[in-house]
Parts: structure tokens; C-alpha cells; sequence
């Protein structure tokens, strides 16, 4: 996994609440390989009607294509495990999503895919979305190790758990963290052998 440090980049507004990954993406999309890319799924029955015709969605405004963060409003990522959710994300090329809440899961499974869950408060969402909506095009950088958003002159606070925001900062995934306590899982190991040698069953 790509460490998570510093990210300058263009920002959607898609500031809607309780995106579920239900609609991030729908179960009959899942079946597909994920090497096929599910980037083209992401929030699919918000974009497309069922007569195959565009909606509209602000992910298909040309003004914010390449964009790498996404600004949304409360509860993002709740609902179903689906890791598929984060994939469609991640394949779209989103790589932060900045929200007041956050489905538990959904930012579990985006840190361990390289995708920053980045929390800020009911306010400071509000704020950013008023700022990127005065202009289209608009630029905001996210900097995990002093956790803030900077948009133009402003700047706002973001929370993360501390183990996750570890993770993204070093590119860990779930067993390199583990690894990091490699020499004192080995001292207690043979501390155990050494101290309850009994509970060490014998080779024959």
C-alpha cells in the first residue's frame, strides 16, 4: 500500500447524506473480476436511469473529472460490509473522502485499501462545499499528519483513528502492522516456552 501523506488535488462536491454503499455500488455489479475496475459502478443508479440515459451526476460534470477527493455530507459508507464499495471508489480515483460521519466499517475497509476516511464536523463540511460550489475546479489540500483541510485561506480540523491514520501514514496494511511488534511477539514467545513449558506440546 502507497503511504497517505500529503494530498493536493481537485475536490467533487457531492454533498449528499447516508450514501450507503448500497448506492456506492449495487449488488449486480459485484459478480464482476475486480481487475475489470468497478470505477464505472461507483454511485451507478445515480448516474444512469434505467433507460441507460445520463442523470446528470455531478461525477460526470467534465469540470471535476480527475478528481481525487470527494466532499460529502453525513453518514457516508453506511449500510452493508460490501469492501466492494471502496474498490469503486478507489478505481474511480477518489482517494479521500472528507464527510462529518463515516459507517464504521466502510472506514475500516477504506484504510486498508489506502483510502483516506477523513472526518470533519457538521460545519466545516458545510463550509467546504460552500467554498467548491463558489467556483467549480477548485483545489483542497489534505494533510494527514497535521489532520487538516486546507481550502484557499481556511483551514479545518479532521479526526481519524490514530492505528488507521498510523497505517495510511506508513502504507501498512493489517500484518505490517503486526510486524511491528515482531521482537516482542518473539520475547514473549520464548518467554512462554521458557515459563510454562508444559503448555509447549513435545515432537516426537
Amino acid at each position: 500500500m502507497v503511504p497517505f501523506t500529503t494530498l493536493n488535488a481537485l475536490a467533487c462536491p457531492l454533498g449528499l447524506e447516508n450514501v450507503d454503499t448500497d448506492q456506492l455500488i449495487p449488488a449486480r455489479f459485484m459478480s464482476r473480476p475486480r481487475d475489470a475496475g468497478y470505477g464505472g459502478f461507483l454511485l451507478h443508479d445515480q448516474r444512469v436511469g434505467p433507460d441507460g440515459a445520463s442523470r446528470g451526476s455531478i461525477l460526470d460534470n467534465k469540470a471535476y473529472a480527475g478528481a481525487a477527493i470527494m466532499v460529502a455530507r453525513r453518514n457516508f459508507g453506511t449500510g452493508s460490509s460490501r469492501e466492494a464499495a471502496v474498490y469503486a471508489l478507489w478505481d474511480f480515483g477518489i482517494r479521500c473522502v472528507i464527510a462529518p460521519s463515516f459507517g464504521d466499517i466502510f472506514a475500516s475497509n477504506a484504510v486498508k485499501n489506502g483510502l483516506l476516511p477523513a472526518q470533519v464536523s457538521e460545519v466545516a463540511a458545510d463550509a467546504i462545499l460552500e467554498w467548491l460550489a463558489a467556483a467549480s475546479g477548485r483545489m483542497i489540500t489534505v494533510d494527514l499528519q497535521a489532520c487538516s483541510v486546507v481550502c484557499g485561506n481556511r483551514s479545518y480540523p479532521f479526526v481519524i483513528d490514530p492505528v488507521r491514520r498510523l497505517q495510511l501514514l506508513n502504507g501498512w496494511d493489517d500484518l505490517d502492522l503486526t510486524l511491528q511488534h515482531e521482537a516482542a511477539i518473539k520475547r514473549y514467545g520464548e518467554n512462554r516456552r521458557r515459563e510454562h513449558a508444559w503448555v509447549v506440546p513435545a515432537v516426537s
